[in-house]
């Protein structure tokens, strides 16, 4: 016969016959807060108090990744009010703990679950960017503020009373927003994992932003062509593709050679500092028509030899090592591997955009521009929505699409050509 202590040490099998994993944080957290589910019938009699009604119970709670059971003194109600009313107050009180209404899982603390749940299960799950922006907020804002706490006590006020106060603070309304967005994220997660029944973060507001809507800055098409004379081979040529395809940093950095056809480019791929994955969503997995002119200026790099100082010599590489279908069209030059867009930015756009003034240049910025130029040109909504893949027009029109003060002039000039030439000022 098998001991307890032997069936402990069984490793566990999955439908499949393969054994799971004994370590995972996630599956481990789950079975301690089944552990609490063992709920006790409570029926504690009010006591009075001084001033007020109080209400002796125990609650479980996790303190340093531990269960816990903690007497807890409850205040019900003024030492006036009569005792049958303050029973009723003390039903209604202990009837979701009684009826497993409140999830146990709950009495976890918030800094507990996110490092052995949220990071663990929901986190690796998003882009690499995204996962170091919330790990970043989660060190920074809400770690700081929440993680004291359990999860339980993560009520709407409570998050309503945060937000407001950091209403005042030197953070612009987009940290704020973040701040909220990656909250979100968390408790919406609690919730689908059964810790939460409801997202307390549903209704929690923002104060308005100190300063309105400002036109969100695009490049000029002339300056355009001043700023890649700055910027050095082959990265001159991303710059060129990415404000004239709308291409995303990293779907430039995963663009392949069988990618590129004769008069369009295959978005299939993208790679962000150091991971391979899918495009952002359907509609960025698509073939786009791009000017005969950008093509060219990609199989141009073929020919280039790019010089690199190295101390007091100079080495020279090919922009391109190797054109076979699967090779990466932009790669390192000295080891032909995968690039770092924020490498690129800092080195070679940002030094040359400054040059001329216009430090606020970006990889956004670039693909915005796309954007506007195509608004420049005259081009429909839609055929703009398909060129910037996106999965919404509002996207494209309201996010990117930029006010042009000079295209609006010409329109209300026109005004006055429809009222015909019989019309007196």
């Amino acid at each position: 016969m098998h001991t307890g202590a032997h069936l402990a040490r069984m490793p566990v099998l999955d439908g499949r016959g393969i054994v799971a994993a004994e370590t995972d944080p996630a599956r481990q957290f789950s079975e301690d807060t089944e552990k609490m589910a063992r709920r006790r019938f409570q029926n504690p009699e009010p006591k009075r108090v001084g001033k007020w009604w109080y209400l002796l119970l125990w609650q479980d709670e996790f303190l340093n990744g531990k269960r816990i059971r903690k007497r807890k003194r409850i205040r019900l109600a003024p030492a006036t009010m009569p005792e049958r009313e303050v029973k009723k107050i003390a039903a209604e009180f202990l009837r979701p703990l009684n009826q497993g209404l409140a999830p146990i899982g709950a009495a976890v603390g918030f800094a507990d679950y996110v490092e052995a749940v949220y990071k663990t299960t929901l986190l690796p799950l998003m882009a690499k960017s995204t996962q170091a922006r919330s790990t970043s907020v989660i060190k920074l804002y809400l770690n700081p503020a929440f993680g004291s706490k359990c999860m339980r006590d993560l009520t709407p006020l409570t998050l309503q009373q945060y937000f407001s106060g950091i209403a005042s603070s030197k953070l612009s309304y987009e940290s704020r927003d973040k701040i909220r967005d990656v909250m979100s994220s968390i408790l919406s997660s609690a919730v689908t994992y059964g810790i939460l029944v409801k997202n307390p973060m549903e209704g929690v507001r923002l104060a308005p932003a100190r300063k309105g809507n400002r036109v969100k800055p695009y490049i000029d098409p002339v300056k355009f062509s001043a700023l890649l004379v700055l910027i050095p081979e082959p990265y001159a040529t991303m710059v060129h593709v990415a404000a004239f395809t709308g291409l995303r940093p990293s779907e430039l950095v995963g663009l392949r050679w069988r990618n590129v056809h004769a008069d369009s480019i295959t978005v299939d791929e993208r790679y962000c500092r150091g991971e391979w994955g899918a495009p952002k969503s359907k509609a960025s997995n698509a073939t786009i028509p791009v000017n005969g002119g950008v093509v060219d200026r990609i199989h141009r790099l073929k020919t280039i030899t790019v010089e690199i100082r190295a101390g007091n010599a100079v080495r020279r590489y090919p922009a391109v090592k190797s054109c076979g279908p699967d090779d990466l069209v932009f790669a390192s030059v000295a080891k032909g591997a995968p690039m770092r867009d924020n490498t690129i930015l800092t080195r070679f756009i940002k030094p040359a955009a400054r040059t001329l003034g216009m430090g606020w240049v970006n990889w956004q910025v670039l693909r915005r521009s796309h954007a506007t130029w195509l608004k420049m040109a005259g081009a429909d909504v839609k055929d703009a929505q398909a060129q910037m893949r996106h999965s919404r027009a509002t996207t494209t029109l309201e996010v990117y699409q930029q006010f042009i003060p000079e295209s609006q002039r010409r329109v209300v000039n026109k005004l006055m050509d429809l009222t015909g030439p019989g019309f007196v000022n």
